[in-house]
């Protein structure tokens, strides 16, 4: 694991604490010692360090089994990022509203390198092949949200993402930069995407843009279907248009967020 940073600047130390929080998973929720090492690639001595470093500030607890699992204090990593955009905040009741009609679940996510990321959820109690939590991680390709956020990108922003690996744990097929070009284009056009059981069998999606205040796409909100139970025609008949209004509704207020005042204190 050494040297993996490109700035002198980098810390190695806290790239290898990252490495031993993000080990644990829903299949990995307790670890001992030597499995985190092993996960993590360090050795024993180190992983322990880490682990205590981490039992210390709250993030992990000591099992009365001898293992270690991560504490709700994790959490706060990922809400701070969502809140510090003030997205959940404006997004949660145009989610609930949406979810209410469709009955189906909506998330909001946004594209980390070639992946996308879900900073918001609202889910309905489905059985589906993925499961997805705030915090998840896909590969943007064959993803509904992926393709609006990839859309938005010039050749060369594209190309670059393109060449970079995921780091969702999910192995897909290689996109045909031509055949993607031309659907990233198509979405540009009309102004959302379909994905029909691309990332996984069963799972089938459309997703919007949501803009910012000076009109730049900043993140995708979709609706989530099972292809069992809801064809292409109702998906983009039915969910489509209520998802564009809901969609339209949460950068609206998300652009009056951005732009409401802000108070300076000055000190006495």
């Amino acid at each position: 694991m050494a040297g993996r940073g490109q700035n002198p600047d980098f810390v190695e130390a806290l790239a290898r604490g990252l490495d031993v929080l993000t080990c644990f998973d829903d299949t990995r929720r307790e670890l001992s010692l030597a499995e985190v090492a092993a996960a993590t690639d360090l050795a024993r001595p180190t992983a322990r360090r880490l682990l205590v470093t981490l039992q210390e500030l709250g993030y992990v607890r000591l099992l009365a089994n001898g293992s270690f699992a991560l504490t709700p204090q994790v959490l706060r990593l990922g809400t701070a990022y969502a809140s510090s955009l003030g997205l959940w905040e404006m997004a949660r009741p145009h989610l609930e509203a949406l979810v209410a009609r469709t009955h189906e679940s909506s998330s909001i996510s946004q594209l980390d390198g070639p992946d996308i990321v879900y900073v918001a959820r609202v889910s309905v109690p489905k059985i589906i092949a993925l499961r997805v939590d705030i915090g998840t991680r896909f590969p943007a390709v064959p993803t509904s949200q992926g393709k609006v956020l990839l859309a938005q990108l010039d050749d060369a922003e594209l190309d670059e993402v393109l060449a970079a690996p995921s780091r969702s744990g999910i192995v897909t097929r290689p996109a045909e930069r031509a055949a993607l070009a031309d659907e990233l284009a198509l979405v540009r056009a009309r102004g959302w995407a379909l994905a029909d059981e691309e990332l996984a069998p069963g799972i089938r999606s459309a997703a919007v843009p949501l803009r910012d205040g000076q009109g730049v796409v900043r993140a995708a909100m979709n609706v989530t279907t099972h292809a069992a139970e809801t064809s292409v025609e109702t998906l983009v008949e039915s969910h489509l248009p209520l998802l564009i209004a809901a969609a339209g509704r949460v950068s609206s207020d998300w652009a009056v967020w951005q732009a409401r005042p802000t108070a300076e204190v000055v000190g006495s």
